[in-house]
């Protein structure tokens, strides 16, 4: 059993920027681990630009963004195995591989970083009515045979959800000459970023139906056309509402879903409203020594978050190896929020253990408009401002100060609000 200071489960955004991190830290005896047989994880099917804006300052590609930290990685000198896939982590981190090239591996490691990142939620998870033909794909699915392999799944089009991998893949699809005819979501509001509903539907005129949903799919080779209704405030299908569009190829863009079925066989808490582990202040999840970050934490709507929070992952696992953070005897306070917010990432925060500062994300329930995002310790209002709009698809956070905090100890709550006044 090979022993590493630090093993980092994923090549992706998450996994290189936590390594690079870790590294800069101090940590030389780093290995990642990824079961695609290159690094870079999704970036490299998504070709289209607006990454690395706040990591960068300049635009990028996903393949450029990912070659970015993939440099850094490579000048360091930090070890990665491809093509490996992990079989077991342990609760005492130990981590059982498996290759073609190396056959079955086992590593010990002082600290592990999750960073599987996410998979997408398939029709099997749908209660879509209709037959099982081919043409039914998910949104990455077929970003993957476009970009990557360089095959059409098919030239008339509906999308079911709106999620940013669909808006995107609409835009896609119409440049290399498909119909698009509709994006249908269910929920009143858009599950992306307002900018590719505008910049992936609006400037191609491609109908974005809110309140709809798939209710049959038709053919039994191949998908031959679609049938879509408003739904009611349930989610039920209204009759007299359907409208049927002629098609051969249906992507599902409903979702994303962390990769946490390693993370479960070890016995790391997750929470129940984003699937991805309950962590501290430093990312640690309930098993000491084990971190995470990035889509494998919770789904982030842009990679420059995804890197950012993979390096606080990769300095706090670094502390940890090096006895250099406070392992504070005292749980920490847990973070509190009013019912507008979904989850908040982390859930609870130790003052003894916080760096400089402390960045709260969250994501919101509904649309919210005029309202203010307030942060109440020990019922004091020490942080609030006002926000035009606010929606699901975006995701929001708050930056707190580890004086400020420090003022109120001993810390009673910690409160994240949405209000109106």
């Amino acid at each position: 059993m090979k022993k590493h200071a630090v093993v980092i489960i994923g090549g992706g955004p998450a996994g290189l920027a936590a390594a690079v991190a870790a590294h800069e830290k101090g940590i030389k005896d780093i290995l990642i681990l990824e079961r695609d047989t290159r690094l870079g994880g999704i970036l490299n099917q998504c070709i289209h630009n607006g990454f690395g804006l706040h990591t960068f300052k300049e635009e990028l590609t996903g393949p450029e963004y990912a070659k970015r930290f993939i440099q850094q990685v490579e000048a360091a000198k930090i070890p990665y195995l491809l093509d490996t896939m992990v079989l077991e982590i342990t609760p005492d981190r130990e981590i059982t591989a498996i290759s073609p090239k190396s056959g079955m591996m086992q590593f010990k490691a002082e600290a592990i970083i999750l960073a599987m990142g996410c998979r997408e939620r398939p029709r099997g998870a749908l209660n879509i009515p209709g037959y099982r033909p081919a043409g039914v794909y998910t949104a990455g699915t077929a970003q993957r045979l476009v970009n990557m392999e360089g095959y059409m799944p098919g030239r008339k089009v509906v999308i079911l959800g709106s999620g940013d991998i669909g808006l995107i893949m609409a835009r896609r699809l119409t440049l290399e000459g498909a119909d698009v005819q509709v994006v249908a979501e269910i929920m009143p509001f858009s599950g992306g970023l307002k900018r590719n509903v505008v910049q992936c539907l609006d400037d191609f005129n491609i109908p974005l139906k809110l309140n709809h949903t798939v209710i049959d799919v038709e053919g039994r080779q191949r998908v031959e056309g679609v049938t879509i209704a408003e739904v009611d405030a349930e989610r039920r299908p209204i009759k007299g509402t359907e409208e049927h569009y002629e098609c051969d190829t249906l992507l599902l863009s409903v979702g994303l879903i962390p990769e946490n079925e390693l993370s479960t066989q070890m016995g790391v808490e997750l929470d129940r409203v984003t699937n991805g582990p309950i962590v501290n202040e430093s990312l640690e999840t309930n098993i000491e020594g084990v971190f995470a970050c990035g889509n494998v934490l919770h789904v982030h709507d842009l990679v420059d978050y995804v890197s950012e929070e993979a390096t606080m992952a990769g300095r706090k696992a670094a502390q940890f190896v090096l006895k250099h953070a406070t392992r504070a005897k005292a749980k920490g306070v847990s973070i509190e929020h009013s019912q507008e917010i979904a989850y908040t990432v982390p859930r609870t925060i130790n003052v003894e253990r916080l760096e400089d500062l402390a960045t709260i994300r969250f994501r919101l329930r509904n649309i919210y408009k005029g309202v203010y995002s307030r942060v109440y310790c020990n019922g004091t209002c020490i942080r609030s401002q006002k926000h035009r709009i606010l929606a699901p698809g975006e995701m929001e956070q708050v930056i707190l100060k580890k004086t400020e905090i420090q003022a109120f100890e001993p810390i009673q709550s910690l409160w994240i609000k949405i209000e109106e006044e």
